[in-house]
């Protein structure tokens, strides 16, 4: 279970100037979207992923300089084919570089819209806005300062990837005085977080912040009235442990979580421990969690050879009608994870991809995605 570093010393931050040049057109540059203050942010909540999608936001961002030669064709084709996966059953939103635009057409075909717009790499949970409504039928987007993962990769472009995308749609960014990532947060929209240490009370994120604090920010922009905090670990890949590897919810009181079986693995200890802390915690409204538990795959042998290879079922994304998980050729293992999460999302398709490049890459599925609720 894995989760990607930096796959070059060239995407450092010192390696800024190596990013790609280009801007965007004048069609697909809007200006900057308001920010509203506090007292006006009140009252947003975060939608479970669950529910209703008016469309899907990906990022069609991956170059050289960060992905190789090796796996910059296999990874644009993953992520095409993870678009066309989603696109049959919601719109697909896909940001593209102005010089990539025709590959991005040509791989990801008509069914996906494309949208100009720079950008230095694909993870669009991580910098996309994290969309929210309110009673009112307000809908906003959160801008949480997306920083490099903690400044460990160039990150200019993505950085301003957020307020591009509610630009566009004509809604207010909301501002943060958090630093953190999409990956890093998980909720069940009514009330309960799951959210790891390593990565949100990182000091390269948010330093001398705590959990009370961070907790009162989150209820705030998404309507959190108690986070379930899990340690994860830091400083083992460019995430500091991301939430979406570790624990899911299917629905309010129920959450898949990760079991790593290699005991080499840094993660054997630490998914048992996040076991624990989940079968004894409680949700916002005093439930017991049903834990159910989704193992890796135990006989993996990836069509790109990594270390770094990310070969956890939990990164699932859950769009209109269907789930999109991963398959890694461990064939006892696949017809596992399809079989849980049939049961688990009785009322949706299960479609598995072959995202081997991705996961080369330290991410998943849902590391590419980011849901615009309906």
């Amino acid at each position: 279970m894995n989760r990607r570093r930096f796959l070059q010393q060239a995407s450092l931050l010192s390696g800024s100037a190596m990013l790609l040049g280009g801007c965007l057109s004048a069609e697909a540059a809007p200006s900057a979207p308001p920010r509203q203050d506090r007292q006006a942010a009140t009252g947003w909540r975060m939608p479970d992923e669950g529910e209703r999608h008016a469309a899907t936001w990906m990022a069609f961002g991956a170059r050289e300089a960060i992905w190789g030669g090796r796996l910059l064709g296999p990874v644009r084709q993953n992520l095409a084919a993870i678009a066309g996966a989603i696109s049959a059953f919601e719109p697909v939103r896909m940001l593209a570089p102005e010089n990539e635009m025709e590959l991005a057409r040509r791989l990801c075909g008509d069914g996906v819209q494309l949208i100009a717009q720079p950008l230095d790499d694909l993870w669009m949970r991580d910098t996309g806005p994290v969309f929210v409504r309110d009673g009112r039928g307000r809908a906003a987007g959160v801008g949480f300062n997306f920083n490099g993962w903690g400044g460990k990769q160039a990150h200019d472009r993505d950085a301003k990837v957020a307020a591009a995308v509610c630009a566009r749609l004509g809604r207010p960014l909301l501002a943060s005085s958090l630093i953190l990532e999409g990956g890093g947060l998980e909720v069940d929209g009514d009330g309960t977080a799951i959210v790891t240490e390593s990565c949100v009370l990182n000091r390269n994120r948010n330093p001398g912040v705590g959990k009370a604090a961070c907790e009162a920010e989150l209820k705030r922009l998404l309507g959190i009235d108690k986070v379930i905090w899990l340690p994860g670990v830091a400083g083992r890949d460019i995430t500091d442990g991301h939430t979406d590897f570790y624990a899911r919810f299917v629905r309010p009181g129920v959450v898949i979580a990760g079991l790593d079986g290699d005991p080499s693995s840094y993660d054997y200890a630490v998914t048992r421990r996040h076991l624990e802390l989940l079968r004894a915690a409680r949700d916002a409204r005093g439930r017991p969690l049903d834990v159910v538990v989704l193992e890796g795959p135990s006989s993996v042998r990836p069509r790109f050879e990594n270390r770094e290879f990310a070969a956890g079922y939990v990164n699932f994304y859950v769009c209109n009608g269907a789930v999109i998980a991963p398959q890694f050729g461990d064939a006892a293992a696949d017809a596992n994870c399809r079989a849980i999460l049939r049961e688990q999302f009785p009322d949706r398709e299960i479609v598995q991809l072959d995202i081997d490049a991705v996961a080369a890459g330290g991410g998943g599925i849902h590391c590419t995605t980011q849901q615009q609720p309906a």
